[in-house]
C-alpha cells in the first residue's frame, strides 16, 4: 500500500475515485457542519454579552453591532441545513444530489446582510432626529472588544474551512464576520467621541457601519451570482487544460466545462485524440486523463471525458450526433 501510494515501479495505484470523492464530500460536509455549529455558539455568546451591555448603556453603535452579530448567528442556520442536505444521496429526481441547497443558503445570507444594513441605517437616522445619551462608556468599550474577538474567531474559522471544502456561502459568511469584527472596533470611536463631548459620533458610526455592510452585501451578491450561474475561476480551467495537455495522445481539447454543485466541482471534457488508437487504447487515455484531473483539481467530484478521434491527417472524424452538440458547434465557430 505504501509503495502504491508513492507510485513506485511495479506497484499499481488503483482506487475507485467515485468512492473517494463521495467519502471526501461527506467528510467536507461534516467539517462544514461542525464549523457552523462552532460559529453559531461563538456568535451567540458574543451577541448575548453585547446585548446585556447595550441594555445598560443605550449605545446605538453598539446596538447596530449587536443586531448584526445576531444576524450572523442566524445565518448559520440555513447554512447548517444546506450542508446537512448535501450529504443525502442523489435520487432519480435530484440526479446531481442536493448540493444546490448550499447556494440557496447563500442567497438567504445575502438577504440577511442587506436587511441588517437597512435596519442599522434606519436606526442611525432616528438617533440623529431623537438623540439619546450614551452611558457606561467603559462597558461599551468592553462590549466592542468582545464583538471584535468573537467575530474574528468565527471569520478565521469559516474562511479557512470554506476554502478547504470549496463552500462560497461559508466564505461569504466568514468575510461578513470579519467586517463585523472591524466594525465592532469602530464602536470604540463612538465611545471616544462621547467621552470628548461629541455624542453625535455615535449615530455617525452607526451610519458608517450600515454603509460598510452594504458593500459586504454587494460582494456576497456577486459571489453567489457566480455560483448560481455556474461560473468558475478561469484559473481552474487553465489548470485542467494543463493537466489534459500533459497526455501526448491528446491533440486538442474540444470542450471543457466546469460547474459547482454546492461545494463540489463537476467537469465535462471532450478531447480530440491522435489517429490510430484502438478503442481500448482510447479508453485507457480517457481513464488516465480522469485520474490526472482528480488529483490536479481540488474539490472535483465527477469528471466525464469523451473522445473526438482524428484521422491520419489530423482532421476530426465526423460524428452522426455532432450537429446536436451545441458546445462543439460553439467551439468550431
Amino acid at each position: 500500500m505504501i509503495a502504491a501510494a508513492l507510485h513506485l515501479p511495479g506497484y499499481t495505484h488503483r482506487h475507485d475515485h467515485a468512492d473517494l470523492t463521495q467519502d471526501a464530500a461527506l467528510a467536507d460536509s461534516a467539517l462544514g457542519i461542525r464549523t457552523v455549529k462552532l460559529a453559531l455558539l461563538a456568535l451567540g455568546i458574543t451577541t448575548v454579552l453585547q446585548f446585556v451591555i447595550y441594555a445598560a448603556s443605550g449605545s446605538l453603535a453598539l446596538l447596530a453591532d449587536t443586531v448584526h452579530n445576531l444576524g450572523d448567528a442566524l445565518n448559520s442556520v440555513p447554512l447548517w441545513i444546506a450542508l446537512a442536505l448535501s450529504r443525502r444521496a442523489a435520487t432519480r429526481r435530484y440526479t446531481y444530489g442536493y448540493g444546490r441547497a448550499e447556494d440557496l443558503a447563500g442567497l438567504a445570507i445575502v438577504v440577511s446582510i442587506a436587511f441588517s444594513a437597512v435596519y442599522i441605517l434606519w436606526e442611525s437616522v432616528q438617533k440623529f432626529i431623537h438623540p439619546q445619551p450614551l452611558d457606561n462608556l467603559g462597558w461599551v468599550a468592553a462590549a466592542a472588544l468582545i464583538g471584535f474577538v468573537g467575530n474574528e474567531l468565527v471569520a478565521v474559522m469559516q474562511i479557512r474551512v470554506g476554502r478547504q471544502i470549496g463552500s462560497e456561502a461559508m466564505i461569504a459568511d466568514g468575510r461578513h464576520a470579519r467586517i463585523d469584527g472591524l466594525t465592532s472596533l469602530a464602536v470604540l470611536i463612538a465611545v471616544a467621541g462621547t467621552w470628548l463631548g461629541y455624542p453625535v459620533v455615535d449615530p455617525v458610526i452607526g451610519l458608517l457601519i450600515g454603509v460598510a455592510i452594504l458593500f459586504i452585501a454587494r460582494d456576497a451578491t456577486v459571489a453567489m451570482w457566480h455560483r448560481m450561474m455556474d461560473a468558475v475561476d478561469p484559473a481552474l480551467i487553465a489548470q485542467a487544460e494543463a493537466a489534459i495537455h500533459g497526455h501526448p495522445e491528446v491533440a486538442t481539447v474540444s470542450r471543457l466545462r466546469m460547474r459547482w454543485v454546492g461545494h463540489r466541482l463537476h467537469a465535462e471534457v471532450a478531447v480530440a485524440l491522435h489517429g490510430g488508437l484502438t478503442v481500448a487504447e482510447s479508453h485507457a487515455v480517457t481513464g488516465h486523463i480522469s485520474h490526472h484531473l482528480y488529483h490536479a483539481i481540488p474539490h472535483l467530484a465527477e469528471v466525464i471525458v469523451s473522445v473526438v478521434p482524428l484521422d491520419a491527417e489530423g482532421r476530426a472524424l465526423p460524428s452522426e450526433a455532432a450537429h446536436h452538440d451545441a458546445g462543439l458547434r460553439e467551439q468550431a465557430a
